[in-house]
C-alpha cells in the first residue's frame, strides 16, 4: 500500500506534490492517490504534512472508501512523531468500530507492536481474525497479514503455537518457515561478527520482507486495459492515431484474453485487468505532461489504475461472469 523506494533514490517530496496535483486531475481517484502522496511525505520526513492530507481526507465532503483505513494510517503516523495520546484514542475507535477491512486491523497492531505494546498488539490481531476469519474456510489473502502479524508477536511473547498460528504457517509459503522468520533470537545474530551468520540472517530478512511486500502490495504486477465498446469508440474518435493498436473491439478483447493466458502459462500469477474511460485517461496524460495519442502511454495508464486499487482478478472464479462485461459465465464466453 505504501511506497518502500529508499528516500535517496526518490524525491518523495516531489512525488506527494505530483501525487495531489493528479488527485486534483481525477476527483474519482482522490483518496487513493492522496493516501500514497501521504506515505511519500512520511518517508520524506514530514509527518506533520502527511497528518494534514489525512486530515483533509476525514473531513472531506465526498464519502471515503475505506475511512476506518485513513484514520488508522493517521494514527501509525501520529504516534511516530510524538502524539502519542491522540494516537491510542484513534486506534481505541478503530478497535470499537471493528472495520471489515483488514488493512485497518494491521496497520494499528503493528503500530503498537512498533512501541512495544505486545500485549496489546496481539489482542488487536486477534480482534481483527475473529471478526474477519470466523467461518472462513481458507483465509483470503488480503486477510492473512492479520495471521502473520499475530504469529510474529504470539512468537516474541514466547507463547505455544495455537490453531491460528498453525495455519499461519500452513498458508506461509516462503522458503523460510515464519517460525524461524520470527524467533526472537534473531537480533542477536545482527551483532555477530561471522559472515556466514550476518548473510543467512541477511537472507532471511529478505525473505521475510518479500512475504510482507506480497501480502499487503497491491497484488496485480500485471495487468492489462480494457476499454468497454463505447469508451474505446469514443476513444478512436477523439484519438484516431490509437486505431493501430485498437484494430477493432473484437480483437482487443481477444488480445486481452490470450495475452493474460500466455503470462500465465509463462509462470506469471497475480494477473488482473484494468477498465479505463476516456476521461480517466486524459487526465492520466496531462499529469504526465504527455499527449493521449502516445501509445506508450496506454501501460502506463493500466499500471496506475491497478496501483490504485481498480484491478480485477484474472481468470474469474469458476461461475462468475467474464470480465468483458458480456453478463455471460465466464467459461462460455472468454474463458470457453
Amino acid at each position: 500500500m505504501r511506497p518502500d523506494t529508499p528516500a535517496e533514490n526518490v524525491d518523495h517530496t516531489a512525488e506527494a506534490a505530483r501525487l495531489e496535483r493528479t488527485a486534483g486531475l481525477s476527483p474519482e481517484d482522490a483518496e487513493a492517490l492522496l493516501l500514497r502522496a501521504a506515505a511519500h511525505l512520511e518517508l520524506s520526513g514530514d509527518r506533520p504534512a502527511a497528518t494534514a492530507l489525512y486530515d483533509r481526507l476525514l473531513s472531506s465532503a465526498d464519502a471515503l472508501a475505506d475511512p476506518a483505513l485513513v484514520r488508522a494510517l493517521k494514527a501509525a503516523n501520529l504516534w511516530e512523531y510524538g502524539h502519542e495520546a491522540e494516537a491510542r484514542a484513534i486506534i481505541d475507535g478503530i478497535r470499537l468500530t471493528a472495520p471489515r477491512d483488514p488493512a485497518p486491523w494491521v496497520i494499528v497492531a503493528e503500530a503498537l507492536e512498533s512501541h512495544d505494546e505486545l500485549e496489546a498488539a496481539a489482542e488487536t490481531f486477534t480482534e481483527g481474525a475473529r471478526l474477519l476469519l470466523a467461518d472462513v474456510a481458507e483465509p483470503p489473502a488480503a486477510t492473512r497479514p492479520l495471521l502473520y502479524g499475530r504469529h510474529r508477536v504470539r512468537r516474541m511473547q514466547g507463547l505455544e503455537h495455537d490453531d491460528w498460528d498453525t495455519l499461519a504457517d500452513t498458508l506461509h509459503s516462503a522458503p523460510v518457515p515464519l517460525d524461524e522468520l520470527h524467533d526472537p533470537k534473531r537480533v542477536w545474530s545482527l551483532g555477530s561478527e561471522n559472515p556466514a551468520e550476518l548473510a543467512a540472517e541477511i537472507t532471511r530478512l529478505r525473505a521475510e520482507l518479500g512475504a510482507y511486500r506480497q501480502a499487503l502490495s497491491r497484488p496485480f504486477p500485471v495487468a492489462m486495459l480494457h476499454w468497454p465498446a463505447a469508451e474505446l469508440a469514443e476513444l478512436l474518435s477523439a484519438y484516431p492515431a490509437l486505431a493501430t493498436e485498437y484494430p477493432s473491439h473484437e480483437e482487443h478483447l481477444s488480445t486481452i484474453e490470450s495475452s493474460l493466458r500466455e503470462l500465465s502459462s509463462s509462470g506469471t500469477g497475480n494477473l488482473g485487468i484494468v477498465t479505463g474511460t476516456v476521461p480517466s485517461y486524459e487526465a492520466f496524460a496531462a499529469s504526465e505532461s504527455s499527449s493521449p495519442t502516445d501509445p506508450t502511454l496506454l501501460p502506463q495508464y493500466a499500471t496506475t489504475l491497478a496501483a490504485r486499487g481498480r484491478a480485477v482478478t484474472w481468470p474469474p472464479q469458476r461461475g462468475a461472469e467474464c470480465w468483458c462485461g458480456s453478463a455471460e459465465g465466464y467459461e462460455v464466453c472468454h474463458g470457453g
